[in-house]
């Protein structure tokens, strides 16, 4: 398990060292990539008197992988989503919905684990529902995140906003954390059970 978490840890460190070498914009990077720098240090401080599922670290470092590489190339122009686009004839780089599918789907998981170790929840429908509306609140509070700066920076922010001229796009972005936290729970609930088992000894209610 150590090992494993030690593992992770060095494959996210040399994927930021890879964002940060020549990026779009450095601020704009800096936006994509600091919820990876505040999450880093806590992850670290917690790692032995609260250590998460194997589960949990993974899907977190493939998070973090997924803001860095939308830090360094911007949302809106990932090469390999832009060749999506242009091969499928899409409307727009869909990399943003897959950050924010991503960011319903891995906060699901460990919403999940930190309400099952710390609350009275027992496994079930209040829980699913409650798990959900935490997904829906950070990612509500990311797009206020987002306007807050791009009211304070003007046009700065605008590979930061990865809009790509969609006046719905907040919508949609907060419709891909509600798809990604119910399909996390539906794909992941009994994997994420037997780890609890094995590893924190969460009985099964």
């Amino acid at each position: 398990m150590i090992d494993y978490r030690m593992a992770l840890l060095g494959l996210v460190i040399l994927a930021g060292i890879w964002s940060g070498i020549h990026p779009h914009d450095y601020f704009t990077w800096l936006l994509e990539v600091m919820p990876v720098f505040i999450a880093l240090p806590i992850l670290l401080v917690t790692r032995n008197r609260f250590s998460l599922t194997p589960l949990t670290y993974t899907l977190i470092a493939i998070h973090a992988i997924v803001l860095m590489i939308g830090g360094h190339y911007t949302y809106a122009e990932v090469p390999l989503f832009n060749w999506l686009r242009d091969t499928f004839e899409l409307s727009r780089n869909h990399y943003d919905r897959l950050g924010h599918l991503v960011q319903g789907f891995v906060p699901a998981i460990i919403a999940r684990e930190i309400l099952l170790r710390t609350t009275a929840l027992q496994r079930g429908k209040m829980l699913f529902f409650l798990v959900v509306c935490v997904c829906l609140a950070i990612s509500a509070s990311y797009e206020l995140v987002e306007w807050m700066v791009a009211v304070q920076s003007g046009s700065d922010a605008v590979a930061f906003l990865a809009t790509q001229g969609d006046p719905w796009d907040t919508q949609k972005d907060m419709l891909m954390a509600l798809i990604g936290s119910i399909a996390a729970q539906v794909l992941l609930s009994r994997r994420h059970d037997l780890q609890l088992q094995r590893y924190v000894l969460v009985p099964h209610k």
